[in-house]
């Protein structure tokens, strides 16, 4: 059995009782180093096999190998694990071998992130990673183009790294052709963790801001407002003024 866990921000209380108790079943854990430094503490009796960055697909392949073996496997992924997470690759590893695989939702930077924010995700949105080491910058800014002509609320997720400095200055230039440069905007750093922080600005400030692969970067709508340092995306009720 392999239960793909979707961890939330990180903190055992942002994590959901069905995810925790999905560890607790579980002999041997696996995961992302990062990640597993966020639970060990509260498994010291399980078997933890922890991997670095850009081994997605071994991971799987280790978690699927103990699988058949008979043991059973709890495949750790922060945030939700269907959300730029390991399910869709562990399904993949899988195929149509004979393996119970049960994924285990857990709250994405997305959601964790809107609610430090305010409620700017009250109405329709698209969440887009800037990462280009699996999708081209090309598709990334046709997405971008799409999501500003429609006039979404955006999520960008990965908005910059050491490689990717500019990235967000890119995006938020595409965005600047939709939308004013007062649109509101905020980005989130470490959500959920140690170390937490935030800021309320404007689309037109966001693309001086400096920001890394631990942010979560969200742009308001035409409809987004500003209300007392929070963002508001109005849903559109009518009894409201």
């Amino acid at each position: 059995m392999i239960y793909v866990v979707g961890l939330g921000p990180g903190g055992k209380e942002e994590m959901t009782e069905r995810a925790f108790q999905a560890l607790e079943r579980c002999q041997i854990i696996i995961g992302y180093d990062s990640y597993i430094d966020l639970i060990k503490e509260h498994f010291p009796l399980k078997k933890i096999l922890s991997t670095p960055m850009k081994t997605e697909v071994d991971r799987c392949r280790q978690a699927f190998a103990l699988a058949q073996e008979g043991y059973d496997v709890a495949l750790v992924s922060s945030g939700d694990a269907g959300v730029y997470g390991m399910a869709g690759v562990l399904l993949e590893v899988c195929g149509e071998a004979d393996i119970k695989v049960e994924i285990v939702p857990g709250v994405t930077a997305a959601c964790s992130a809107a609610a430090v924010l305010g409620a700017p995700l009250m109405h329709d949105f698209a969440v887009i990673s800037l990462s280009d080491l699996l999708t081209p910058w090309p598709v990334i800014e046709r997405r971008l183009r799409a999501a500003g002509e429609a006039d979404f609320v955006v999520v960008l997720y990965n908005p910059s790294s050491r490689n990717r400095a500019d990235y967000l200055q890119r995006a938020g230039n595409i965005l600047l052709s939709y939308r004013p440069a007062s649109t509101p905007a905020g980005w989130v750093r470490q959500v959920g963790r140690k170390g937490e922080e935030y800021r309320v600005l404007t689309l037109g400030e966001m693309i001086q801001e400096k920001v890394d692969m631990f942010t979560t970067v969200i742009i308001g709508n035409s409809s987004s407002r500003i209300i007392k340092g929070r963002i508001v995306t109005p849903r559109g009720y009518r009894e409201l003024p």
